[in-house]
């Protein structure tokens, strides 16, 4: 695998530096699992409400827009536990449905950041790659993630890893407020914001709609072949399953 030289690494998370199954398997069901009684035990927590009120504030715009099956959570009505059973509904619907909405992401990335700290929750890393962001710092590179979970939630998975406290390799981090990642500004907005030109970026991912994006932005890329991951159609880039034959 023959690259131009890059000054900065960007990374995907999930299904790249991290199995797709830790985060359907482990993280997605610690909140099923767990939101009724952490909403019980922490519900004067003002942390807490404010997540309560961005869900109900989601949850108005939703019905409002005629979206299916949309939960309501009215805060003016009914006892604290009557809120709580709404919120675990709708929280619920969410999740099935697998929507990547703000407030849906703000209460999970709080929920996780006491499972972390409880040891509840251990961040999951491949080991490739670990050692492949270790090597990107060492020959003066810069790494910085990009991923649609908070950036609140990309410091846990890699500040509470299986390989220890990994902040110290990382840059910086992008989650979708700065747009989404199938579309090609974002990796414009993101280069930008570094301070380097796109092509001097490498990108790796493993969904094949932000690898094009990256690539019409102008970024190298690598696709992220790992097990579990969604088959691809076949497709000219590079792809990697060990992240430290990448060139370095």
């Amino acid at each position: 695998m023959a690259m131009p030289q890059y000054g900065v690494v960007l990374l995907d998370i999930e299904g790249t530096t991290t199995p797709i199954s830790f985060v359907h398997d482990v993280l997605f069901p610690y909140v099923t699992e767990n939101i009724k009684q952490f909403l019980e035990s922490r519900w004067d927590d003002p942390a807490v409400q404010a997540h309560v009120r961005a869900i109900a504030e989601q949850a108005d715009k939703d019905i409002k827009s005629g979206i299916d099956l949309a939960v309501e959570v009215n805060l003016d009505e009914g006892s604290a536990s009557e809120i709580q059973h709404a919120v675990v509904e709708n929280v619920k619907w969410q999740m099935e449905a697998d929507r990547k909405v703000g407030a849906l992401k703000g209460l999970q990335g709080y929920m996780w950041q006491f499972g972390y700290k409880s040891g509840d929750l251990c961040g999951v890393m491949f080991a490739d790659a670990v050692e492949a962001i270790k090597q990107w710092v060492r020959t003066g590179r810069k790494v910085y993630i990009y991923s649609s979970g908070s950036v609140e939630a990309q410091k846990l998975i890699f500040g509470y890893s299986d390989h220890g406290d990994l902040l110290g390799y990382i840059s910086g981090h992008y989650d979708t407020k700065i747009g989404s990642k199938v579309e090609s500004t974002s990796y414009t907005a993101i280069t930008s914001d570094i301070g380097i030109e796109p092509e001097r970026v490498l990108f790796v991912s493993d969904n094949i709609r932000e690898i094009q994006a990256a690539d019409a932005a102008g970024l190298q890329t690598v696709l992220s072949i790992r097990p579990g991951n969604a088959p691809v159609a076949p497709h000219a880039f590079a792809v990697s399953s060990d992240f430290t034959t990448i060139p370095h």
